[in-house]
């Protein structure tokens, strides 16, 4: 069953969610950490001048969850950057959904650098 629905089900799924990411966020600075197999994007706004933090809390107040990346580099004390320009999203939605929730991600990481310049 995994082999022949589940992960074929899951890999047209990252693969539409990689394409809309990769639409909207096109002529941002952005990197997508390469998929191996959960149901989670990580995405890497390099130079970000918000904190990942602040950009989930834009997001919530529009309906979108992300996590902010910083919860995942636990017992790093200095200063690092990459913690606070990463965020883990879930492509597990259903399509309209996510496509959706792309869409806002992507205002949001373009508002911030336009609020930036």
């Amino acid at each position: 069953i995994s082999d022949e629905m589940i992960r074929p089900h899951y890999q047209e799924k990252v693969e539409k969610a990689v394409t809309w990411v990769r639409e909207e966020l096109a002529g941002t600075s952005f990197y997508i950490h390469k998929p191996e197999g959960s149901i989670f994007l990580w995405l890497w706004f390099k130079d970000l001048p918000i904190t990942s933090q602040t950009l989930y809390e834009r997001l919530s107040k529009r309906g979108v969850i992300i996590v902010p990346g910083q919860y995942f580099f636990p017992g790093i004390s200095e200063e690092w950057p990459h913690k606070d320009e990463c965020i883990r999203m879930s492509y597990a939605a259903d399509q309209e959904q996510l496509r959706a929730g792309i869409k806002i991600i992507a205002e949001e990481v373009k508002r911030a650098w336009d609020e930036a310049a």
